[in-house]
């Protein structure tokens, strides 16, 4: 299997912690994983396949270090590149924001000649809007994780869209 980059942007650990879960999924040593907080944008090039993850912070907005790094990450040429996209967020408290920042990734990835993958159901979920949410409502644009209201199904949807984008990566 080729290497996968594996990109993550964190504050409280949370999504290094589903990080890591995914690159333990996928198998260590098939991953390089970065904490975006130190990441280049040449960190990129080596790498066809990707996965992107930051949480959604307070109403809609991304995580700092993915802020910080907003302008070099809109740079990045995705062409021939497939990328899968993950991000942490609250459905009760933030419902009309849940998982923005998914869908502001996949939108510059595609932006940039990018190929998705990943897409995950909205079904399971209780939540007014999201910029993550496809225009039919029926996926997300990536993996959706709710570690305030929905802890219990973290290991489970990690696994299961592990397995969706080994065959989707073709990996």
């Amino acid at each position: 299997m080729e290497k996968i980059g594996l990109f993550y942007g964190t504050d409280t650990g949370n999504t290094e912690r589903v990080a890591d879960m995914i690159k333990n999924e996928l198998g260590a040593d098939h991953v390089d994983i970065y904490d975006i907080a130190s990441a280049k944008a040449s960190d990129f090039e080596g790498y066809t396949k990707l996965i992107l993850g930051q949480p959604t912070w307070y109403y809609g907005e991304r995580q700092s270090s993915w802020d910080d790094f907003w302008e070099d990450f809109c740079a990045i040429d995705f062409t021939d590149k497939t990328v899968a996209c993950f991000g942490l967020g609250d459905q009760a408290d933030y419902a009309e924001y849940f998982v923005d920042a998914v869908g502001m990734m996949h939108d510059v990835v595609l932006q940039n000649g990018g190929s998705p993958a990943g897409y995950w159901s909205t079904e399971g979920y209780e939540y007014d809007e999201s910029k993550a949410a496809t225009d039919d409502g029926e996926f997300f644009v990536g993996l959706a994780i709710d570690e305030d209201q929905q802890a219990e199904l973290t290991e489970q949807r990690v696994k299961d869209w592990v397995a969706q984008i080994k065959e989707e990566m073709a990996l």
